[in-house]
């Protein structure tokens, strides 16, 4: 009697057919299913597996419950409950690698929902598994994940906690076609087309921490968010270096040294509530436009006298776009890295607007490879989702030095020209007080076809201050004046007709700016202005790519 034979025997006889290899299908009348549901005993047995497996992935032991209480992290799925709204998650894979056990949804939860109303996906690491690991099914799950949001255009969230890869599993999810490194190859085809927002709570580690990098913002928790492509003990093996974890790739590290962290957060709501008000910022996709909202005044509006008028005196740009935007609605980008360059959203009678303003409070506002990358990245984001962009200079210039020039300034410095350059969105220069040599370059001067140069009355644009004109030119004349005197009266004079030279009321008669407005009236003109390029042409050059400088 064949196998499939005696299996209907004994069904039609009531009895429990077992198979050759051993394994016992059940009974109808033994099963809870059998009676309610049709009587088959394969399919109670298929329903009380997956019932299992799904139970597995839906509760938390005592013991992984503890662990995650001490480490003030919440369970995966309710991180996902704070990302979306109300019921409208719906999961794909959660019966992966199921048959293996122990191992409820491989790791990874994947799905999609609306946040605010709007579609999104996540992929979420579960560390109650594996310390979060990745298996073959964790990296299919997320390759999937990855496609569906190329296929659909849907914004990505990233839920990443996670040790990497299972050295088990490695010939399956490393090197293949479908392997890890599908995941960024399709993480780069999605930059710049759908909004890609990672929080990380947890470690990143190895390979697993391009995940966050090829993201468009990055939240850390502080105290639990680590990134690192090696681990300390691995650096104390190869390299003989000892260091500790948060010197490695600590949180605070990541976004005050790096730069390659964009937030902290305290725990894991907060980073989740940062990373749907960043959303609201953006669009859903590169070819819709930014939600709007409902328009406020600024909290506080600026007067004639917010700007000091001594170019010398350092003070808090962040006065400056306060007083621009709609009340308590700057969101910050990298505030703790380059501080000297501010940059972030804010929206204007409702409307996203992009901001990049020098912040002569740290560092004079001069301008380093480090502020050069920051403004780089943010003016490709506004590009990219068609948000305009406000540039507020206030800028000395490129920092000098040997140690500068060492660290490749002049090529990070030209990265951020090539990025106003390119930029086609609708532009503004408003040169607050001093835009001085390559600084206004880079701050979209005139000669990079803004919509419009607006100067402050206490605005000044120059190759370089007075006094460092003043003795470049006349060093030797300088020293050789021996009456102190007769020296000062003859610094001054030079720099009196140096000042003559690019009076403002000059270079607005010569029209290299377009308008001079008191900051009273700077909002005002602003919003006018942005009304009027809503239709500006998008195209800069036709060609297959750039080859920006790096």
């Amino acid at each position: 009697m064949s196998n499939e034979a005696g299996r209907v025997a004994e069904e039609r006889s009531g009895g429990a057919y077992r198979d050759p290899d051993g394994l016992d299908t059940g009974s109808p009348s033994g099963s809870p299913y059998s009676t309610t549901l049709g009587g088959d005993p394969r399919v109670a047995d298929v329903r009380e597996r997956l019932a299992a497996a799904r139970e597995a992935s839906q509760t938390l032991s005592d013991k992984a419950r503890a662990k995650l209480d001490s480490q003030n992290k919440l369970y995966v799925r309710d991180r996902i409950a704070l990302l979306f709204d109300e019921g409208s998650f719906i999961e794909d894979g959660r019966y992966a690698n199921s048959v293996a056990g122990n191992l409820p949804a491989d790791g990874v939860v994947t799905g999609r929902g609306t946040v605010d109303g709007r579609p999104a996906i996540v992929v979420a690491n579960d560390p109650t598994v594996k310390a979060g690991s990745w298996g073959a099914r964790t990296v299919e799950k997320i390759v999937r994940a990855t496609e569906s949001a190329l296929r659909e255009e849907l914004p990505i969230f990233w839920f990443v906690d996670s040790a990497g890869a299972r050295i088990t599993d490695q010939v399956q999810l490393f090197p293949g076609r479908r392997g890890a490194g599908r995941i960024f190859h399709n993480q780069v085809a999605l930059s710049g087309k759908v909004p890609q927002i990672c929080c990380l709570f947890g470690p990143s580690a190895a390979g697993g921490a391009y995940i966050p990098s090829f993201t468009d913002v990055l939240i850390m928790v502080e105290g639990n968010a680590s990134m690192y492509l090696g681990s300390p003990r691995m650096a104390e093996m190869v390299v003989g270096e000892k260091v500790s974890l948060e010197e490695m790739g600590g949180a605070r590290m990541h976004c005050t040294v790096s730069g390659v962290g964009d937030l902290l957060a305290e725990d894991d709501p907060e980073a989740i509530e940062l990373a749907k008000l960043f959303f609201s910022y953006l669009p859903s996709t590169w070819r819709d436009e930014p939600p709007t909202y409902i328009a406020e005044e600024p909290e506080v509006a600026l007067t004639d006298t917010t700007v000091p008028e001594i170019e010398s005196q350092p003070f808090d740009i962040h006065e400056v776009i306060d007083g621009l935007v709609d009340d308590d609605s700057f969101f910050e980008i990298k505030p703790l890295f380059a501080p000297e360059l501010v940059v972030g959203f804010g929206r204007m009678d409702g409307r996203t607007v992009g901001f990049v303003a020098n912040n002569s409070a740290a560092k004079g506002g001069v301008l380093f490879t480090d502020s050069a990358d920051k403004a780089t990245r943010f003016i490709w984001m506004c590009d990219a989702y068609s948000i305009p962009l406000i540039y507020l200079a206030d800028v000395p210039g490129f920092m000098i030095g040997s140690e500068v020039e060492r660290g490749g300034i002049i090529r990070h410095g030209a990265k951020m020209v090539s990025a106003v350059s390119e930029a086609t969105v609708p532009q503004f220069c408003v040169v607050v007080r001093k835009a001085y040599g390559a600084g206004l370059y880079a701050m979209c001067g005139p000669g990079f076809g803004p919509d419009a140069t607006i100067a402050l009355p206490t605005a000044r644009i120059a190759v370089m201050g007075p006094e460092a004109a003043v003795n470049a030119v006349y060093a030797g004349k300088i020293a050789a004046i021996e009456d102190d005197t007769e020296r000062a009266e003859f610094v001054q004079a030079r720099r009196d007709e140096y000042l003559e030279d690019v009076d403002l009321e000059r270079l607005a008669s010569d029209l290299v700016i377009d308008t001079v407005v008191e900051a009273s009236d700077l909002r005002a003109d602003l919003l006018r202005r942005l009304s009027y390029a809503a239709r500006r042409d998008r195209s800069f050059s036709e060609r297959r790519r750039a080859i920006p400088p790096v």
